[in-house]
């Protein structure tokens, strides 16, 4: 499954977040796997495109960096393979 998540940096300081990055890297379990992410222009937001089948992965990473940020997991699907279902029922 696909999931955006949204990163909050606490007290908007993406900082922390990028010292720890620098020195351990993403820190992920094994079949978690990163896409893309996008950094909001004011260093409030980190939106992060995952991927994964257990969603205990996800969690996993999570608590890994709650100390620094604040998550939200949306699960979310494939544009394309949206209108191809939605399609059939027009």
């Amino acid at each position: 499954m696909l999931f955006i998540v949204i990163e909050k940096f606490k007290n908007r300081d993406p900082k922390p977040v990028y010292e720890r990055f620098l020195e351990k890297g993403r820190m992920m379990p094994e079949g978690l796997i990163y896409r893309e992410s996008w950094i909001e222009s004011n260093f409030e937001r980190c939106f992060q495109l995952m991927e994964c089948d257990d969603i205990s992965l996800l969690q996993e990473w999570i608590l890994v960096w709650q100390d620094l940020a604040e998550f939200e997991i949306v699960a979310v699907a494939e544009s394309k393979k949206t209108s191809e279902l939605v399609k059939k029922f027009l």
